[in-house]
């Protein structure tokens, strides 16, 4: 049996590795992601690239149905798409506020609305990218973490109300993770240096994880080895939160 997988921000970084790893597991995947690279993903049969913005209101329903009218069923949600924000409170706008809740929480709810119904007949299952930001307090993160402590609660609340109806819903919660998304962030900082510096030494493994660590966690989840799993925020973050 082929399984059917529907991603979103596939275009880089967590998403891109997400994608990879489910092919190497057999699914058949729609990746979502407002970036043109997406298409790069195209694979006939296999993966079918979907350039949309998740916050616009059609793109849910569109891409749940995308892998349900292609593919015949849809078992696996994997809610990745995300940005980032670090800046103190104080310097934070209302607008702000509102760009990283329209991109980082409101698709994830609209998206894991649309899919349980197909994901309901399946008996699949839910993973959401996290973060440690939303599990412990980080200096500057204040609305970041705001969004990625909303996901983390719904993740919970899911897999209770749907426990009984078969769907697990899980979440992984990184750390620093080695992409352009950090990069990025990193840029911005008077002393990018120093700033890794920081960043490397929060982490007692001494590096940040790579996106390919944080994808085989996604996979896991959903996976049939982890069929006792629901309602875990499972943290891939080289030791953060233990220390």
């Amino acid at each position: 049996m082929e399984l059917t997988a529907v991603v979103t921000g596939a275009a880089r970084g967590i998403g891109r590795s997400v994608v990879e790893r489910l092919r190497a597991a057999g699914y058949r995947v729609v990746a979502v992601d407002v970036s043109p690279a997406v298409a790069d993903l195209a694979e006939s049969g296999w993966v079918v690239p979907m350039a949309a913005d998740v916050t616009a209101d059609p793109t849910p329903a569109a891409a749940i149905g995308r892998a349900t009218g292609e593919f015949g069923r849809l078992d696996l949600l994997v809610n990745n798409a995300a940005r980032f924000l670090r800046r103190p409170i104080l310097d934070t706008s209302d607008g702000d506020f509102d760009a990283l809740f329209a991109v980082n929480v409101r698709p994830v709810f609209r998206f894991t609305r649309a899919a349980l119904p197909a994901l309901t007949e399946t008996r699949g299952c839910v993973v959401n990218t996290a973060s440690i930001s939303g599990l412990i307090g980080v200096p500057n993160q204040s609305v970041y973490a705001m969004t990625k402590g909303a996901i983390v609660q719904l993740t919970r609340q899911l897999a209770i109300e749907y426990a009984a109806r078969g769907v697990r819903v899980n979440a992984v919660a990184p750390g620093a993770v080695d992409t352009g998304f950090m990069d990025e962030a990193r840029a911005a900082d008077p002393d990018p240096a120093a700033s890794l510096a920081v960043t490397l030494g929060n982490h007692p493994i001494g590096r940040m994880s790579t996106p390919d660590e944080v994808a085989r966690a996604i996979v896991f989840l959903a996976a049939p080895e982890s069929a006792g799993i629901t309602g875990t925020i499972l943290s891939v973050d080289g030791g953060y939160v233990a220390r």
